[in-house]
């Protein structure tokens, strides 16, 4: 695929002007090196051809930003946007063109003039103009630019392309002496949708963090609840998310806490009706809650479980989890026994799910295989506050790739 790429290059950028330098040699070495991997299937883009705007640098390469007055001295180091997208087994072949310093809405200078390969009498935009016209012309599938004025946007609304600047502090910024005061933002250039989405979550790349470990200390996820955990993060994976296994730190006292206020708020229900009507468990579910429900509505609890659990979801956007231990009991008649032998049942099998109603952010189940009766198994998916929007999205990546049928046999 690089040699294909680096071929079209040869062919085409003679008359569309959209690199700077191409890196034939060094990108063919790089390929090399990826396809020797043994983790290729779980490299979202393993061996595809990328091209970088000429201000980040790329390691080896010197950093022009469409200037004679820059230096032309070999960077040490990759940008960490650059650093990233190689992690994810993507092979720089060159650098685009820019206006000098990344001024202008049009790419042109002393190392060239990058035409739109639409209509090469036009320019592709700017300042992201030769990342642009890369991709419009078929010379990479994706680009790297930046955005400090509307240089990502220009060049794509002109070539054809998809492009998102995206908010600040998602993908690592580093643009030149301030990023402009926070105005610029890298971010991807694509021909689709889906190609935009996977490049920008390799640059965000705070991704996905899978776990095993139950909040409640001495029951563990059973065997078909953790295959289905490490099943959903390949699935991911091969969507293009990263994934790694990372546990968050549940509190000790987690399980303490979760127990008193479910408690509480089962004494403030019942607390005006008739305690003989009640079933014995919910009697005294009840009557343990009753002490503690000052504390409770306190919410120093919950601030605290809150404050242990933030920082880790500052390393990950979601955690994925197991969303059951072990499958449900049988049914039978569990209002009639007793209070303990209930809350052990109960929470021996769904210790994932009180933690994040402790915290109050949002959790959200989706079915994923079988238990080996043929009854669904499910994963969960957690995020901070406002994290609707990417839990569903994910889910519905799971739910394309690992469908579940929709009704049960017997409904």
């Amino acid at each position: 695929m690089v040699q294909a790429h680096l071929d079209r290059i040869a062919r085409l950028d003679g008359r569309i002007g959209a690199f700077r330098r191409v890196r034939a040699g060094a990108a063919l070495a790089e390929a090399d090196e990826v396809g020797a991997r043994s983790d290729l299937t779980g490299l979202p883009l393993a061996g595809v051809p990328v091209a970088v705007k000429d201000n980040l640098a790329v390691r080896g390469e010197s950093v022009r930003v469409g200037s004679a007055a820059t230096p032309d001295t070999p960077a040490g180091a990759d940008h960490v946007t650059v650093a990233r997208l190689r992690a994810a087994g993507a092979v720089v072949v060159g650098l685009t063109n820019v206006p000098e310093l990344c001024v202008f809405g049009t790419t042109e200078g002393v190392h060239g003039t990058a035409r739109n390969p639409w209509d090469p009498a036009r320019s592709a935009g700017g300042s992201s103009g030769g990342s642009a016209a890369a991709v419009a012309a078929g010379m990479v599938p994706l680009a790297l630019g930046n955005d400090g004025m509307g240089s990502l946007r220009i060049p794509a609304a002109n070539c054809g392309l998809v492009t998102v600047k995206p908010g600040h502090g998602v993908v690592p910024a580093g643009i030149g002496e301030g990023d402009w005061f926070g105005l610029a933002e890298n971010g991807p250039l694509a021909t689709t949708v889906e190609d935009a989405r996977l490049m920008l979550t390799v640059l965000a790349d705070a991704g996905i963090a899978a776990s095993l470990r139950s909040p409640l200390a001495g029951v563990g996820a059973s065997r078909p609840y953790a295959g289905a955990v490490r099943e959903a993060a390949g699935v991911l994976m091969r969507a293009g998310h990263q994934v790694r296994r990372a546990d968050p730190p549940y509190p000790a006292s987690l399980s303490t806490s979760a127990l008193v206020h479910w408690a509480a708020g089962t004494s403030v229900d019942a607390r005006d009706l008739d305690r003989r009507l009640l079933a014995r468990r919910t009697r005294v579910h009840a009557a343990l809650g009753r002490p503690f429900v000052a504390r409770v509505r306190t919410g120093a609890a919950r601030e605290r479980v809150r404050a242990r659990l933030e920082p880790f979801f500052d390393a990950y956007d979601v955690l994925l989890t197991p969303a059951l231990a072990r499958r449900s009991p049988e049914a039978g008649p569990w209002h009639e026994r007793g209070w303990l032998r209930n809350v052990v049942v109960n929470s021996s099998y769904t210790p994932f799910t009180p933690p994040w109603n402790m915290t109050g952010w949002p959790a959200l189940v989706v079915p994923f295989g079988t238990l080996p009766s043929g009854a669904p198994c499910a994963v969960q998916l957690v995020g901070l506050p406002g994290a609707e929007a990417t839990l569903l999205e994910l889910a519905g990546r799971i739910e394309e790739l690992r469908p579940w049928r929709r009704t049960a046999p017997t409904a």
